[in-house]
């Protein structure tokens, strides 16, 4: 009788002891190209800000290098190292006034927007409001602030309101221009077809109008909030007691030129922080903008 003859197994060249096998496990291969997606996401970002940094730090290293061998008094040009230092030294000085202004620009910017979102909407609502008004706003804008600054203390009085109007007299003409060109850039063949299916004009203007705007108001708010620091300290320069830009008035003339740098590092560091601030609210209400335009680039590249 023929003996059957049992199948002969061949091992696999991963088979181990135990019947465990060595092969590659898809989560390894996941893992491996999600850290190469991060790798190559911090190289790009690394490279995106390499340059701005050593141009920066170049900038800076040339003027600590001229003003320290040329021998330049420090009442006329402080080096960077001596605002550096007037900045710790003076921190508490520095931080009592910034508050002051910062209220200044806050309370100016929310004030700019309400008047600059109300103009616009009623400009690109109504043609007679579009005829009469925004020649005026633009008209406005010829006007120096400096001359009408004089101008609120003797109508309003010293304290906190003349500097409010004036943070509002810079921080709306951006909003309600860039606005306005939003409300404008919406798609005729859209705006025709809600006509055709019966929407009215106020349904039109806020179904298709206001969001189509929203990315032009946005731009329009971050450069009015950056302009609103301008304005406070304009504001203050004209007749303050405290604040950044009564700060740097009154140091000037005692040739404290140091703590006027400091002021003016702190003024830059806030108008950034809001820019920013801006644009991260900007992010939050707006993601489908942002994808968009990070598709657009990528297509670019």
């Amino acid at each position: 009788m023929r003996q059957r003859s049992s199948p002969v197994t061949i091992d696999r060249p991963g088979d181990m002891a135990g019947g465990q096998s060595s092969g590659l496990d898809p989560a390894d291969g996941s893992s491996s190209r999600g850290q190469a997606r991060g790798i190559g996401r911090y190289l790009v970002s690394l490279k995106r800000w390499a340059a701005p940094l050593l141009i920066l730090i170049a900038l800076l290293g040339s003027w600590e290098l001229w003003t320290q061998l040329g021998d330049v008094p420090k009442w006329q040009l402080p080096a960077p190292s001596t605002i550096a230092q007037e900045l710790v030294e003076s921190r508490g000085l520095l931080w009592q006034h910034t508050q002051v202004t910062l209220l200044e620009v806050a309370l100016g910017f929310v004030a700019a927007l309400i008047v600059g979102l109300s103009l616009a909407s009623g400009i690109a609502y109504s043609r007679i409001l579009e005829r009469s008004v925004y020649p005026i706003i633009i008209a406005s804008q010829t006007i120096p602030i400096i001359a009408i600054a004089p101008l609120l203390l003797i109508w309003v009085g010293y304290g906190l309101t003349p500097k409010i109007i004036v943070v509002a007299l810079i921080g709306f003409f951006p909003i309600s221009v860039n606005t306005v060109d939003g409300l404008r850039s919406v798609d005729p063949d859209m705006a025709n077809m809600m006509r055709t299916l019966g929407a009215s004009r106020w349904q039109i203007f806020t179904k298709l109008q206001v969001p189509s705007s929203l990315p032009r108001m946005f731009s329009g708010i971050k450069i009015g909030i950056t302009f609103s620091v301008i304005g406070a300290v304009i504001g203050e320069w004209v007749g303050a007691s405290e604040g950044l830009g009564y700060l740097m008035t009154y140091s000037q003339p005692l040739f404290l030129t140091a703590r006027v740098f400091a002021a003016i590092v702190v003024l830059s560091a806030m108008g950034i922080m809001l820019f920013v601030l801006a644009t991260l609210v900007e992010r939050l209400m707006l993601p489908w903008y942002h994808t968009e335009k990070r598709a657009r680039s990528m297509e670019r590249i």
